[in-house]
């Protein structure tokens, strides 16, 4: 626990220059606040809400409920008829990215998609030809698909590749391409939960190494003049900020996009223009997010049907 708390404090001191900001960050992972539940809409809101909703921020959708404290959004029956899926604030803060974005954006590819988020906001957004959800790990797709279906999400296809094989398979057909990064998860000790070596540097640097060849293969998928939406759920500068100057380095041709109505969470840990929010913000459990344009002119490549017939594993069409 105290070589635990050292990596912690030491991490503190990499991310802000004022101790005060160090000390609060420190307190937000050791003595864990309770966070407002989130729901997104993904029918028409009823007449009357069944919670109590809070001020929303001045960038939050309209789809996107914050609500009180002790509200349970997940017990609710409209939950269970599909009318809205529950969510981090975090997470929202991340997608909102997306707002950025012009349509119309016809073919959405979710890259690490469980249990779905992300796609179903990016799905409520724009309205696309296609949502492609995909999530390596098998173990996770069953609630991945459970949340689509619940949710009415159409047309959508859900498969189960490495994002090489589809790097080779569907390069240049996306208009959008969200990586949400599997992380060391350090925001999960902002909810009290276990997230065991999160700040080891063994397992940052595996993490990083991961995503990095993730985002490759990812960039390889957006069309020109698409998008690639890159977010995680953890804090350290080598899974956020280092990736995105990585990316750009490693593909020139992609541009990080300036996000106007965020511009209050830039980081300053780049020249780029990524964001975050921390647990101190009281907003959730803490995110960062980037923007990126393939700045290449040209025509994108029809997804190849019978490629995705034979990677899809649960389909549910329009």
């Amino acid at each position: 626990m105290e070589k635990t708390s050292n990596l912690l404090i030491k991490l503190s001191r990499r991310l802000f220059t004022d101790p005060s900001s160090q000390e609060e960050f420190v307190t937000a992972l050791t003595q864990p606040q309770p966070f407002h539940p989130c729901i997104l809409w993904c029918r028409e809101k009823p007449d009357e809400v069944p919670f109590l909703v809070e001020t929303p921020t001045a960038w939050q959708p309209k789809f996107i409920d914050r609500l009180a404290l002790d509200s349970k959004p997940g017990q609710h029956s409209l939950h269970n008829e599909g009318y809205y899926y529950c969510l981090d604030f975090s997470s929202v803060f991340a997608a909102s990215v997306l707002l950025t974005i012009p349509s119309p954006v016809k073919v959405v590819f979710d890259m690490c998609a469980a249990p779905g988020g992300k796609g179903i906001f990016a799905w409520r957004l724009f309205q696309p030809e296609l949502l492609i959800s995909n999530e390596v790990i098998g173990k996770r797709l069953g609630m991945l698909i459970s949340n689509l279906k619940r949710c009415q999400i159409q047309p959508f296809v859900v498969i189960n590749r490495d994002s090489s094989v589809l790097a080779e398979s569907f390069a240049q057909t996306s208009d959008l391409v969200i990586v949400d990064a599997p992380c060391t998860g350090q925001s999960l000790l902002a909810k009290g939960e276990k997230a065991i070596g999160c700040f080891h540097p063994a397992n940052i640097n595996q993490c990083a190494n991961r995503q990095k060849r993730i985002i490759a293969n990812s960039a390889k998928i957006v069309a020109p003049q698409g998008y690639l939406a890159y977010m995680t759920c953890t804090y350290s500068p080598e899974e956020n900020e280092e990736v995105c100057e990585w990316l750009i380095k490693k593909f020139p041709q992609f541009e990080a996009i300036a996000v106007e109505h965020l511009e209050d969470y830039r980081s300053h840990l780049t020249n780029l223009p990524c964001y975050r929010i921390f647990p101190q913000d009281k907003l959730g459990a803490g995110a960062f997010t980037a923007l990126f344009k393939n700045t290449e002119t040209g025509i994108k490549n029809l997804l190849n049907s019978d490629i995705l017939e034979n990677f899809t594993i649960m389909k549910l069409p329009s």
